[in-house]
């Protein structure tokens, strides 16, 4: 008899507990597409032409990362989503960043993908990506100072543009990024 209202106690946490798993799942989702808006209005007023690479491509990515450099190591992770443009399929990904250098600093930081090519879309919704090495000066305080650039360009089948929201850093150092999808984010 014990056993049986242990069971049906722990079904009914189970159950009620459900709805809310499911909206936190969307809440971040929202918050992520939010993210994502307001990056692509900053990239379209500071670079014109970015919407034209956009409306022209198979797909763009947008993500957020905090990172913090202290001397010789630093670190970082964010969030972001990938939009294949002739699905409309979002894909809900994480990122991390790991690096060995000299520097001093952090930094909070947005970074638009456009992939130009469909091959470069899937392999990077797939399998993610890897970069390495960076050096760099940003300061940003409030609405004051900052950065935008054209930070890579992968034999031309994808622009990357990297904002600095806010922080202070001076760092040269070499550092891997890894990309991979979400798998909470993106269930059903």
């Amino acid at each position: 008899m014990n056993v049986l209202r242990i069971s049906t106690v722990l079904l009914l946490v189970f159950a009620v507990s459900m709805p809310s798993f499911a909206d936190k799942r969307e809440k971040k989702r929202l918050e992520i597409q939010e993210m994502r808006e307001e990056v692509l209005t900053d990239l379209f007023r500071e670079r014109p032409q970015a919407r034209a690479e956009i409306d022209e491509a198979e797909g763009y990515a947008v993500f957020s990362n905090i990172g913090v450099q202290i001397f010789l190591i630093g670190g970082g992770g964010g969030r972001g989503v990938v939009r294949d443009l002739k699905s409309g399929n979002d894909t809900y990904m994480k990122m991390a960043t790991a690096s060995v250098g000299l520097g001093l600093g952090l930094k909070d930081f947005r970074a638009v993908f456009i992939f130009h090519d469909r091959e470069a879309l899937n392999t990077f919704i797939e399998n993610g990506w890897d970069f390495s090495g960076e050096a760099d000066a940003a300061a940003v305080s409030n609405d004051k100072g900052g950065e935008i650039g054209e930070a890579a360009s992968v034999r031309k089948k994808v622009s990357v543009y990297q904002f600095t929201q806010a922080g202070l850093a001076l760092q040269a150092s070499l550092h891997g990024t890894k990309y991979w999808q979400d798998k909470k984010l993106n269930k059903k």
